[in-house]
């Protein structure tokens, strides 16, 4: 029988982890503002439920509202949603968190993306591809003198 991915981290670390993950977004310059005033162990709660119940633990029930009900009365930008992101990377990191178990964590997070904000086109990728290209001279000879403008 192959493990859960919920094995790798079991659930006493996996609310830890989320703890420790909500403590940082309270207090982030950037998004904190967003949960002033929050009960902030239901968050824990609901964020534990649906992360053990994601990652495989067939005991544990997600309780909490439809995720697109839960945030719809909440204006969240793309930029927001990809700092909550970077910040959950930043705690599985300094908390050791095993790889297979952060992969399948940040990629569930990001297919909830749609249902938490309407700010689409804004995830960090390369955007490098596509683009037209800079007008860029070509490599001469770099003792010439370099013309400027003017005839």
């Amino acid at each position: 029988m192959k493990p859960r991915v919920i094995d790798k981290i079991g659930r006493e670390p996996l609310r830890a982890v989320i703890a420790d993950f909500y403590d940082r977004v309270f207090r982030d310059v950037m998004i904190g503002f967003m949960f002033q005033g929050k009960d902030k162990q239901h968050l824990i709660q609901r964020e534990w439920e649906l992360a053990a119940a994601m990652l495989g633990d067939p005991e544990i029930k997600y309780t909490g509202r439809p995720m697109r009900t839960a945030h719809a009365a909440h204006t969240i930008f793309g930029g927001q949603f990809e700092r909550r992101l970077q910040i959950l990377r930043e705690t599985m990191r300094d908390h050791g968190v095993d790889p297979e178990v952060e992969q399948t964590w940040i990629e569930h997070t990001q297919a909830l993306r749609a249902q938490i904000t309407r700010d689409q086109g804004s995830e960090c990728k390369d955007t490098g591809e596509g683009r037209p290209k800079l007008a860029i001279a070509v490599e001469q000879d770099p003792d010439k003198p370099i013309k400027l403008g003017r005839r």
